[in-house]
């Protein structure tokens, strides 16, 4: 393997503390989810180059909580749970298909100190 991109799942002008806890790929492979803990507590969304393997950012989405500690993207590919772990929370986030952006869908379960989410499939 070699090296080729070294892309932050961080804002630029961010300079508190964060680091990443899960990062997955969605289901077509077009896009790369990665959450970011500490002090920013949000998703970050880059496309993937279908070519070339590279990262574009798409967007920093707020995951409605603390801590993400985990999160997954159902099998369809058109949701996003993120665990917010000292919130809490399950949050639900819709996935634009073409762009990979996240939108809040409103619906939240509370659920103490979630850790990690798995869809179970038959």
């Amino acid at each position: 393997m070699t090296r080729f991109q070294i892309i932050s799942s961080l804002p630029d002008n961010y300079n508190g503390e964060g680091n990443c806890a899960a990062i997955h790929v969605h289901p077509t492979g077009k896009f790369l989810y990665a959450s970011n803990r500490k002090d920013h507590h949000s998703i970050a969304v880059f496309g993937i180059d279908q070519q070339t393997g590279e990262l574009q950012l798409v967007e920093h989405e707020p995951t409605q909580g603390l801590t993400p500690r985990d999160f997954t993207i159902d099998p369809s590919g058109n949701f996003l749970l993120v665990a917010n772990q000292d919130t809490n929370t399950i949050v639900t986030f819709e996935v634009n298909k073409q762009t990979g952006a996240l939108t809040p869908n409103g619906k939240v379960a509370k659920v103490p100190t979630p850790v990690c989410l798995k869809f179970w499939e038959r």
